[in-house]
This record gives C-alpha cells, structure tokens and sequence, in this order.
C-alpha cells in the first residue's frame, strides 16, 4: 500500500516539473523567432554573424530543454511500471498464503472430530456406574459426585490442550517468488527508481538509484561503476564541464 499512496504524489511533482519544462521551451521559441527575424532584416555582416551565433545558442538549448521533457515523461513512465510490477507480486503472494491457510483450516477441523467422539463412552461409563449403585444400595440416591469430578477435570485437560496446540501453531511463511528477476549492484529486485547502463555488454543492465548515488536520471549515456572501470575520471571531467557551459548559457 506504501508504494501505491506515494505514486500520487511521485507523479504530480514530475507533473509539474514538466510544466516548467515546458514553459521554458516556450520562451527559447520566441527567442529563436526574434533572433531570426532581426537575421533576415541585418545587412551587416559583422552583426549578421553574432544574431547566427546567437541562434544557433537559442536553438541548441531548445533541444536540451526538450530532451529534458522526454527524460521526465520516460521516468513517469518507469515509475508507473514498477509500481505495477510490485502490485503484481504482492499479490500472488497473498494468493499463495491463502491457498496454504486452506491445509490448517482442514487439519484443524479434523482434530476436533475425534475428541468429540471420544467423550460418550465417558458419559456411558458414568451412567452404567450410576445403575449398578442403585443395584447395589437399593437406594434411589447414588453419590454421582466423584464421576462427575472425574469426567470435569478431564474436560478442562482436554481444552488446555486444546487451547496451547492451536497457540503452538506456527504461522504462515510470507511466500517469496524464486523466479523473480534480481538487478543492481545489491542483488536485489526491482523497486523504486531505476536506471540501465548504456554499456551492451553490462552484465548487470539495471541499477537504484540509491545504489549509485543518483537523485535523478542524468542527460545522455550512463555507465555503472564495474563498466565505467579507468574511465570514470574522464567522465566526471566530462559532465563537470558540461555543467559549467549550462551554467555560462
């Protein structure tokens, strides 16, 4: 249920995150028109070249602000399949843990059966005692106390023991399905955001994002740690300096 009440919110926050997107890839439009309008009319060489530099600026950030849509609508998309994946095998569990409750239920009942059955040759017992001593005495009175003593104390044996083999009835296991696929460096299965390494030949393909230290999907090709290998330097430098020319834009 945990993982289902916060989908509502995971969604909305992308939701909005996309709005802005959206707006800002609005306005470097505008801008690219502007720019483009003020190329045609410039007769100055000099000038004409900085409004292409200018345009050619405006029309690389509109691709990166779409390309960051396309990676907020992808992880949407992958949170709403996780979601129902971790749904589906819940609920073959609590399927399967209903089917094994059935077994205990059946046993339980057969249990009960021979202690009931059990009990009237006691009460044939007491009330064959009861005639020989009217037989015997004469007397219309027979002391029936100690039989009846007798047959309670057996009684109340029979419910305590009752009572500590239903306590000693071990509960249920939480079925697991062993066929469940396992991922990322923990081992583990999927759950909660994910991310694939770009490398065909990773032997692993899909990683959490709190495993390798990941708040949300990066722009372009990722590579996880084993893959990254000697060239994880190279790559930090790379992104380091992609940041950097974001930042001047």
């Amino acid at each position: 249920l945990e993982c289902v009440e916060s989908l509502p919110l995971d969604i909305q926050r992308n939701a909005s995150l996309l709005r802005e997107m959206d707006t800002q890839c609005q306005e470097a439009l505008k801008e690219i028109d502007d720019v483009y309008e003020k190329y045609k009319s410039e007769n100055d060489p000099v000038q004409k070249k900085r409004l292409q530099q200018h345009l050619q600026r405006a029309l690389i950030n509109s691709q990166e602000l779409g390309d960051e849509k396309i990676q907020i609508v992808t992880q949407m998309l992958e949170m709403v399949e996780n979601r129902a994946r971790q749904m589906e095998t819940h609920s073959q569990c609590f399927q399967d843990l209903s089917e094994n409750e059935k077994p205990l239920e059946k046993a339980k009942i057969e249990s009960c059966q021979p202690e009931r059955s059990s009990r009237r040759p006691r009460r044939q017992r007491t009330s064959e005692s009861r005639d020989l001593c009217h037989i015997a005495n004469g007397i219309d009175d027979c002391d029936d106390q100690p039989p009846k003593e007798k047959r309670s104390k057996s009684s109340k044996k029979k419910k305590r023991s009752k009572a500590k083999q239903e306590r000693e009835v071990s509960p249920v296991e939480f079925a697991i399905d062993p066929n469940e696929p396992t991922y990322c460096l923990c081992n583990q299965v999927s759950y909660g955001e994910m991310i694939g390494c770009d490398n065909e030949q990773c032997p692993i393909e899909w990683f959490h994002f709190s495993c390798v230290g990941l708040t949300y999907k990066p722009k372009g090709k990722w590579y996880c740690p084993k893959c990254r290998g000697d060239n994880e330097k190279t790559m930090d430098k790379c992104t380091d300096k992609s940041k950097k020319d974001r930042r001047s834009r």
